[in-house]
């Protein structure tokens, strides 16, 4: 619902026919859509780029919708730009969506190769079409999974991104995954212990049960950090069906993954970044506030330049933030 009455940037469709995705497990279509906007009085040309990971469930074409009580993303951006906050930028939307119900953004047996898609196809795609972003004068930046996805990103493709912002975004695995896991192997009890045949009830269903959500979740990021081609759909899981105890072999694959994790050997890449913006929720329900906090506190040991801020308020409807990190990293990426 708009709240800015300037001019009004565009929004341009485009589909791009994917080769890195071709043959994956999930069956998953390789023509995928990818919103792009463009600010007013703007072709495009010479602007940089940014690319909205959107979280878990999500689509970026969710953010270019109509959406009422509050600004769809093209309004912000609008409102932002036209009110001089932030300087003018391109911003791609993909459509990231699969059959588990999203995708971590990154390359997996399971989910599809991801992370190429969007490194290896999007972006030249966009920057062709519209002669914007290049060496420099891209960001990515994304909440929940799509934090993830930013965080994740920029410490393996600092020589793509210059710029990077995660809003709640999944790190500290052991307290935002764990804890749903006794929960999944309850709900998978009841489909004798079988993944296949819980996720195909799902499918058959004509709505969602009650607590489907974990369970989606938790075999979805399954497939994305540990995927096993010889099972359903990639899916095993790192904990053992009859007491939940940790398989330390799978559960390292995992680990390995966590932003907490990974800093450890890949900070350089970080210290590259024009700028890295980080923040969270002071109640977040998902347990991420801890992981950022120790993420934070790893980078600041680290001596890696960055911006954290926590805010009152929990995980969910705080696309309210992106006022502050979007003109960061669009100044960032000006100078």
């Amino acid at each position: 619902m708009r709240r800015f009455f300037g001019s009004t940037g565009s929004v341009y469709r485009l589909t791009i026919e994917s080769h890195v995705l071709g043959g994956n497990m999930l069956g998953d279509p390789t023509a995928r859509v990818v919103d792009v906007y463009v600010p007013a009085g703007q072709e495009g040309e010479g602007l940089p780029l940014l690319v909205d990971l959107v979280g878990f469930t999500g689509s970026g074409l969710s953010h270019t919708n109509w959406s009422g009580f509050r600004e769809n993303l093209p309004e912000r951006l609008d409102r932002l730009i036209g009110e001089q906050i932030m300087p003018p930028v391109v911003v791609a939307f993909p459509d990231c969506f699969t059959r588990l119900g999203g995708n971590q953004y990154i390359n997996s047996a399971s989910m599809g190769a991801w992370e190429d898609f969007l490194l290896d196809e999007m972006l030249p795609a966009i920057e062709q079409r519209f002669r914007c972003g290049g060496a420099g004068r891209r960001g990515v930046f994304g909440k929940s999974s799509g934090g993830y996805g930013a965080i994740t990103h920029a410490l393996r493709h600092s020589d793509v991104w210059s710029a990077a912002a995660c809003y709640s975004g999944d790190m500290g695995f052991e307290l935002c995954y764990l804890p749903d896991m006794p929960a999944v192997l309850r709900a998978l009890a009841g489909a004798e212990n079988s993944i296949e045949r819980w996720w195909r009830q799902l499918e058959a269903a004509k709505k969602h049960t009650d607590g489907a959500g974990k369970v989606i979740n938790a075999l979805a990021m399954a497939a994305s950090y540990d995927p096993d081609p010889t099972q359903f759909l990639g899916i095993r899981l790192p904990v053992t069906f009859d007491t939940c105890e940790i398989i330390e072999e799978r559960w390292a694959h995992w680990s390995r993954q966590d932003p907490v994790v990974a800093v450890e050997t890949q900070a350089d890449n970080l210290r590259r970044l024009k700028a890295l913006y980080i923040d969270c929720g002071e109640r977040d329900q998902f347990n991420l506030l801890y992981g950022a906090r120790r993420l934070v506190r790893r980078l600041n040991e680290l001596g890696v330049a960055h911006r954290y801020e926590e805010f009152p308020d929990n995980h969910t409807g705080v696309d309210y933030r992106m006022d502050e990190s979007l003109p960061f990293l669009a100044r960032a990426l000006f100078a």
